[in-house]
């Protein structure tokens, strides 16, 4: 294990950090997602408004939810996760390029959910990574602990399955633009024990 690595619960001043590491975590579906802000004229950027989300306690995917990895006294990934509830089933998407995520999130209802994890590339390599999905692995408490990843992300599965998750489903991904990557978004879980 690597020496200088911590985890701690994300505090409200971790905001901007959350912010950049989640865009990370998402590989630019979070900014594309901020962008509304910028289009109601609520904010000047796509990272202002994903702060804004981040500082919000109203809704999942905040502070509240972040788990903080920290190297040496400084962050370096972090990791979000909740439980899928049943009101779930009744969720329609905000838009299409959500809709293969949330058919795939209403497979596994009551499941714990890891969301987002991303770790900063300098700091990749280190076991960070590992840390936090074992962390998130372990809030699950006696739930099965799922996920979801882009077929492409060939390092992230080799992560997910060295951990015991396994590859459950898959749903074509509806691109962000029109050269967007083509890809299938999979859906990994862990059963407990």
């Amino acid at each position: 294990m690597v020496e200088g690595i911590r985890l701690r619960p994300a505090e409200r001043k971790d905001a901007a950090e959350l912010a950049i590491l989640l865009e990370i975590a998402s590989h630019g579906l979070s900014s594309w997602n901020w962008y509304i802000g910028v289009l109601r004229d609520e904010t000047d950027t796509a990272f202002e408004y994903g702060l804004l989300q981040m500082l919000d306690e109203s809704h999942l995917g905040g502070w509240k939810e972040s788990i903080i990895a920290e190297k040496d006294g400084e962050i370096a990934g972090l990791s979000m996760g909740w439980p899928i509830v049943p009101s779930t089933l009744e969720e329609e998407p905000a838009h299409p390029v959500y809709e293969p995520l949330l058919v795939l999130q209403k497979q596994v209802i009551g499941n714990w959910f890891i969301d987002s994890l991303g770790v900063y590339r300098r700091f990749r390599g280190l076991g960070i990574g590992r840390r936090l999905l074992e962390n998130e692995i372990a809030r699950g408490g006696d739930r099965p602990v799922s996920l979801i990843t882009e077929s492409y992300n060939e390092r992230a599965q080799a992560l997910y399955k060295g951990a015991g998750f396994r590859e459950v489903a898959r749903r074509e991904a509806v691109p962000l633009h029109e050269n967007g990557t083509r890809h299938e978004w999979v859906l990994f879980t862990r059963e407990v024990g």
